[in-house]
């Protein structure tokens, strides 16, 4: 048999990458005509025959597309990028970035996309970063999905002035201009939760936050005050990182109830209250304000060592993972997603076992 240039040789000397030329001079037809198959294209009628031989021909030689090439040409790879902020291996049951990914893959492979997952590379200082050098490391892909709890506000504000096309699984705001995203309507559902106890008699209710300005804090922080305003109290907001001390304003402000961020400042609150005689929730109601945040997931055991019921809203995170891909599918297409670019969806409330009416209304 005759061996053409653009085949691999006997040994096992490296290969130069074949071109659309080499496929080209194979099938007999110039490199226009295999462009044409390669892109489906259905500007120019291509004979059954013709397409037959290229398919051919690409099949013989190996022939790969040639992505990045795709992208400097603005063409597309059908590739959406997944960045988080924070590791998500390994992946456990239990872990918080699990539902995101599993959401995201079946968005992507219900709409024919494949997958990139960005990991590391970009580290300095500790921190996962978007641009390397000045470069940004995403350009790979069409457009990306980002998440992460920790964000880099320039980083954003950087992507929306290049107009790269990106969805944040999150709400986020940058200076530069609006960000598209989906996120967890946490404001509504600190209200929900907060009038939830408030029916349950409960009329001293605290907010335990933690010391940080990211939106899902401000969220929460803007629901819980709303729904106190709303109810005529004074908004107890406690922003403390050691569980001793916050339990010592807990008990100074005479607090039946509690609305926590974190799921282990729960825990560790709640450990303290037991040992200091008060009971959870005969003496103290506690709920948690979204499911165990990716930190501290292992969190999860009361002294006894089996599972605490947490009384907490639930955060959609499958469905924001298939909203996200649906929303940057239509972007990059041009077309406006469905719901707009800024999309919150509720969340569940799992009522639990950490919260009860007060002692006064038993």
């Amino acid at each position: 048999m005759t061996k053409t240039s653009a085949q691999m040789p006997a040994d096992d000397t490296p290969r130069r990458r074949v071109t659309q030329a080499d496929v080209a001079r194979i099938a007999g037809v110039s490199q226009a005509m295999v462009s044409l198959v390669l892109n489906g294209s259905s500007s120019v009628r291509v004979t059954p025959e013709t397409r037959q031989r290229v398919q051919d021909a690409l099949k013989s030689t190996g022939y790969t597309v040639d992505i990045m090439g795709r992208r400097l040409r603005g063409g597309s790879n059908k590739i959406i990028g997944v960045f988080t902020y924070e590791s998500v291996f390994p992946s456990g049951v239990a872990d918080f970035y699990r539902p995101f990914l599993l959401g995201i893959e079946e968005g992507a492979e219900a709409l024919g996309f494949d997958l990139l997952l960005f990991t590391s590379p970009g580290r300095r200082e500790g921190r996962r970063r978007v641009y390397d050098k000045g470069a940004n490391r995403l350009g790979i892909a069409d457009g990306c999905i980002l998440l992460g709890r920790h964000t880099d506000r320039q980083e954003l504000a950087r992507l929306v002035a290049e107009r790269f096309p990106f969805v944040f699984i999150g709400r986020r705001e940058s200076p530069t201009g609006p960000v598209s995203y989906v996120g967890a309507d946490y404001v509504s559902s600190t209200h929900e939760i907060y009038d939830w106890m408030w029916g349950l008699g409960h009329r001293r209710i605290g907010l335990l936050g933690v010391d940080e300005e990211y939106e899902p804090t401000v969220d929460r922080r803007l629901g819980y005050v709303a729904a106190a305003r709303r109810r005529r109290r004074v908004p107890i907001v406690l922003v403390e990182d050691d569980p001793a001390v916050a339990l010592r304003h807990v008990k100074e402000h005479r607090l039946t109830a509690l609305l926590v961020e974190s799921t282990a400042m729960a825990e560790a609150v709640r450990c303290l209250a037991e040992a200091d005689g008060l009971n959870v929730p005969a003496d103290l109601s506690i709920a948690v304000l979204g499911d165990s945040d990716p930190t501290q997931a292992a969190v999860r055991h009361d002294a006894a060592g089996g599972d605490t019921d947490w009384s907490m809203f639930r955060i959609p995170r499958r469905e924001m993972g298939l909203r996200a891909v649906a929303m940057l599918v239509d972007l990059l297409a041009g077309r406006e997603p469905e719901g707009g670019r800024h999309v919150l969806l509720p969340c569940e409330l799992a009522t639990g076992s950490t919260v009860s009416p007060p002692p006064t209304a038993r």
